[in-house]
């Protein structure tokens, strides 16, 4: 029986070698580990072998299974890697200056209007930052005046890790981070002035107006002597630059942990002109823009001193916001991957102060 089993092993050795490709190895493994494979056979002459022997051939059979195994996982590592610096390599060697004959695609909307809103904002002195789509509960809440077990969270309701941290549930987590980096500016007597786009996710109901994966951009300006007038003054501009016309908004107070005075910052839908419709919920207006004045608490955090700056807060909705721009009557278009409903775009254009882009 040893002999057979090391005969077996040089054998499987031998051809293992000669493996070129996953299909050779899935070749080898029925071959040699199937039901009626190799091995099996080996094991079945087992009753052949007399009993004061079974135990130590049936340990033998079993060295060459194991064997066998762990060859080929190891081979089909090594055939993975093989494959990955093939396609790394014909990627270096590919010609950038071979004729596209495929038909083109297109921007997605909501990037189209992000980029947008970063050239305004950007002619406007603001910096554009990125931000972490994970983050930990302080950053997410408690650096915004959200502490445990306040009933504001249940209104952000999102997805938790294992790790104790979890998906954004909006862009204001960077504000703490945002604050913190841009003190030198208050320093220098300069204005902290930054949008931080980004993707926040939600345990939502979907309909046509509520996503659980959708884009905002936050914005912050502090200074001395801030007040709610700036704030409006930089909505209603950004507003008539990306419709190009007069919108119709209306500011309610609104209830946000991390801002006081709190507002809702609506906009007359564009869809239904605001006669009603299901993307205003029948109301005539979308809710675009809460905003406010940064609460003390919050300015604290960052390290800022309330008593001598004040600030204000905004985060826009880029998905909502696409919507109106668009005329796109339900949000479930966007992730829908539904090309033939995003193709519509193809020819949209935004203006950049260097460039076009289609």
């Amino acid at each position: 029986m040893l002999e057979k089993a090391q005969q077996l092993k040089l054998q499987f050795e031998e051809k293992v070698n000669t493996a070129k490709t996953p299909a050779d190895l899935e070749q080898l493994r029925i071959e040699f580990l199937g039901k009626k494979g190799a091995v099996a056979s080996l094991m079945s002459e087992l009753r052949n072998v007399p009993n004061d022997q079974k135990k130590e051939a049936g340990q033998i059979i079993n060295e060459v299974k194991q064997f066998v195994e762990n060859t080929i996982k190891e081979k089909n590592i090594e055939l993975q890697k093989l494959e990955e610096e093939r396609l790394i390599n014909a990627a270096e060697d590919y010609d950038v200056t071979f004729p596209i004959t495929e038909e083109k695609g297109s921007y997605h909307p909501i990037t189209l209007v992000q980029r947008e809103l970063e050239d305004i904002f950007a002619a406007m002195g603001f910096s554009i930052e990125d931000y972490d789509e994970i983050v930990d509960d302080y950053h997410c809440f408690e650096a915004l005046n959200i502490p445990k077990h306040h009933p504001a969270r249940d209104m952000q309701d999102t997805y938790y890790l294992s790790t104790n941290q979890l998906l954004k549930t909006h862009t204001s987590a960077a504000q703490n981070a945002i604050l913190k980096k841009y003190t030198p500016e208050l320093e220098a007597d300069r204005p902290i002035r930054v949008i931080f786009p980004g993707r926040c996710f939600r345990n939502e109901k979907i309909d046509a107006c509520h996503e659980n994966t959708f884009f905002q951009m936050e914005g912050v300006m502090v200074d001395k002597d801030i007040s709610i007038s700036n704030l409006i003054y930089f909505m209603k501009t950004m507003l008539s630059e990306v419709f190009q016309q007069d919108i119709t908004v209306r500011l309610r107070p609104g209830f946000f942990p991390f801002v006081e005075p709190g507002f809702e910052l609506d906009i007359q839908c564009t869809i239904c002109g605001g006669k009603g419709c299901p993307s205003c919920k029948d109301s005539g207006w979308l809710e675009l823009c809460p905003c406010g004045m940064i609460h003390p608490n919050v300015l604290t955090a960052g390290g800022l001193d309330p008593e001598k700056y004040t600030g204000f807060a905004f985060g826009l909705g880029l998905t909502r916001l696409a919507m109106m721009r668009y005329g796109i009557k339900d949000i479930r278009v966007f992730n829908s991957c539904n090309l033939k409903s995003l193709s519509q775009f193809e020819n949209a254009t935004f203006t950049s102060p260097d460039k076009e882009v289609k």
